[in-house]
């Protein structure tokens, strides 16, 4: 298995459009009403939108392949570009996805440690990341890996208020 981590320009606009609403709809369409979900995806990847977001200077997208397919992705945020205000020394990640597929193969580990190398090549001090309070897979998984609740925001999954816990893990 040969595994590559991409970083995605304006050029990848559309392949992350796809993987990202992919990736959205199979991790949250069994326990989200269908016309939250549409409306979700409708926005948060309309091409124009995911234009806006690469082209800022603090955000970043990468995808991670897999024998030369796209397996999932990775967006990070930092300084201005974090969802909430947690100052200059944290790196946020907003997004991790890996396609159902290719999940159990080590990925999401993967993907995380390429965020803390990024973190630590910024001089970072936390890398944090929400993830929905009912998402007990992927809290756990987060703690594995080191991570610790420190908070709580609100996510608008169409019209429904939804509670993520913002997970954050200090770096050495």
């Amino acid at each position: 298995m040969t595994v590559t981590f991409i970083r995605c320009n304006e050029q990848h606009v559309k392949e992350l459009q796809k993987i990202g609403t992919d990736t959205f709809i199979e991790t949250f369409l069994d326990q989200n009403k269908v016309e939250h979900i549409e409306a979700y995806v409708k926005t948060a990847f309309h091409l124009n939108q995911l234009l806006k977001e690469l082209q800022h200077p603090s955000s970043q997208f990468y995808f991670v392949q897999v024998n030369g397919e796209v397996a999932g992705y990775l967006k990070i945020n930092m300084d201005d570009a974090q969802s909430e205000e947690m100052g200059s020394e944290a790196l946020e990640i907003e997004r991790i996805y890996i396609k159902q597929s290719f999940q159990k193969q080590g990925l999401g580990r993967y993907l995380i440690d390429q965020a803390i190398e990024i973190a630590k090549n910024h001089h970072k001090q936390d890398v944090w990341l929400g993830v929905w309070e009912h998402n007990s897979a992927a809290i756990a998984f987060y703690q594995k890996l080191g991570f610790v609740q420190t908070g709580v925001h609100a996510f608008l999954m169409g019209d429904e208020e939804q509670m993520d816990f913002i997970m954050t893990k200090t770096l050495n």
